[in-house]
């Protein structure tokens, strides 16, 4: 294994950095500043061509954030060089006064309590077997166009195989009153995507890696280019199954999705705040099967939104949101926390040094059951194996849900059929969907091959997952 190393760049901005917190502690009561420096490529091979670029998660910036008197107030910017170490403190200063006089003269404000910090001085820095930069950009894509090259043959059917590789490095520094925090890690993700073709029907089919990994992740995606064919040959001439409430089986995917958006982004605690959840109304009470257990947490799994802090400096945590059913715990932001007087959870994270932390998720996913895959094949007389999400969205408000699976497999009389419906539309109440699960298998994996949203913005990294879970939901 090899160690990623720290940000050269942060390196150098580290001092300074002090300095602004010097100055302005003696002035405001707390103050902290975020220095990032996030740096990947993305890389694409498909039939008509080979392409790289920079990645869209790149950015290299800081932001300062200040006690206000009442709020916080926060100022972000790119350069940060001595000469303009004052002339940014100026700008800290004159940014809390005009907001304070124009905000209060329109709006009646909230009052937030002053951080409380305790003294942390700590520094993680990941492992990964590759680094990024130990193979060069022709390599990877010819590992890349070599996968691709023995996919198209393998079927008429398909009229373009597609590969996608992004690796990226992310380093912060989080300074404050009373802390000194450096994180320097690296994530990488990939798909594989085969496009078939029969006449005018068109399917398309695609798998997903994700880790703590660097370009070692190509040698795991060489090795599933013919499932992927295969997969997507299917899926021609199939149709979405009939509308209905069935006994379904969902994949670690599937599990991942529901959890993410049924009691990740429903339990998000500036949610809370501003009466925008209905979990809020049910802590403490039951709102699945006494066999569904569910975790959050940069601490909680090994995956692409593991990290030893979050952009406001908190520690990552374990959190356990619903433990046999009971739904028990929220994920915070820093703010979120201070107004519910709760202890934040490590979940404050920004799309970008730009942009306002909110609370996020990071690994969310059921916990293990004792059941095996095929005893919960065999315990369905008429259902569907649901696989590859495509899409999830949920009302927090309302607890409605809506997820889109690429495909599901027919089960009759406790065995598989062979017959495949796509695409399947689930939807449900949150409560009835995770209160009908009867059986939870015992591997757990997640993926991290996407991004989250808050809303239709501020897309951040995460994973999700769980098991194999059996449960009752409506088809379409």
């Amino acid at each position: 294994m090899q160690n990623v190393k720290g940000s050269k760049f942060l390196e150098k901005k580290n001092n300074l950095m002090k300095d602004i917190i010097e100055e302005l502690t003696k002035e405001f009561k707390y103050c902290s500043i975020l220095g990032t420096d996030v740096r990947g490529k993305e890389y694409l091979v498909q039939k008509s061509g080979s392409s790289f670029n920079d990645s869209n998660w790149n950015e290299r910036g800081f932001v300062v954030r200040v006690y206000n008197g009442i709020n916080y107030t926060e100022y972000s910017f790119n350069h940060l060089i001595a000469d303009k170490v004052e002339q940014i403190i100026d700008e800290v200063k004159k940014k809390a006064q005009q907001e304070l006089k124009l905000i209060t003269k329109k709006f009646e404000l909230i009052n937030y309590p002053l951080v409380n910090e305790d003294e942390i001085s700590e520094e993680y820095f990941g492992e990964v077997k590759l680094l990024p930069n130990s193979i060069t950009i022709s390599d990877k894509l010819s590992k890349m166009n070599r996968i691709k090259d023995k996919a198209l043959p393998l079927s008429e059917k398909i009229v373009d195989f597609r590969v996608r590789y992004e690796d990226v490095k992310v380093s912060k520094v989080f300074i404050s009153n009373n802390k000194e925090l450096k994180q320097s890690y690296i994530w990488s993700q990939g798909y594989l995507i085969a496009i078939a073709r029969k006449d005018d029907d068109t399917r398309f089919f695609y798998k997903t890696f994700s880790g703590l990994k660097g370009p070692e992740l190509l040698d795991e995606m060489e090795n599933s280019y013919q499932e992927v064919v295969e997969k997507a040959e299917s899926l021609i001439g199939t149709e979405p199954p009939e509308p209905g409430t069935y006994d379904v089986i969902c994949d670690p995917d599937t599990a991942g999705i529901i959890a993410h958006e049924a009691f990740g982004h429903g339990v998000e605690a500036d949610m809370f705040v501003k009466n925008r959840a209905k979990a809020l109304e049910y802590l403490d009470r039951d709102v699945a099967s006494k066999n569904v257990t569910m975790y959050d947490g940069a601490r909680s799994a090994n995956h692409v939104s593991s990290y030893l802090f979050d952009d406001e400096g908190t520690i990552g945590q374990n959190t356990k949101i619903i433990d046999n059913g009971i739904l028990k715990k929220g994920i915070s932001d820093l703010l979120s926390a201070l107004l519910r007087k709760t202890e934040p959870t490590g979940n404050g994270k920004r799309e970008s040094y730009e942009r306002k932390a909110y609370s996020r998720m990071t690994n969310t996913f059921f916990a293990s059951g004792d059941a095996e895959l095929a005893e919960m094949i065999a315990s369905i007389e008429s259902g569907y194996l649901l696989e590859n999400p495509m899409s999830g969205m949920e009302d927090p408000k309302n607890w409605g849900i809506q997820c889109v699976m690429i495909s599901g497999k027919e089960i009759k009389n406790g065995k598989l059929t062979g017959n495949i419906v796509a695409p399947v539309l689930m939807t449900g109440y949150v409560p009835d969907l995770l209160k009908n699960i009867s059986m939870v298998a015992k591997e757990v994996k997640l993926s991290g091959s996407g991004a989250c949203g808050k809303g239709y913005k501020e897309l951040v990294k995460v994973s999700s997952g769980g098991p194999y879970i059996k449960t009752k939901a409506r088809l379409g």
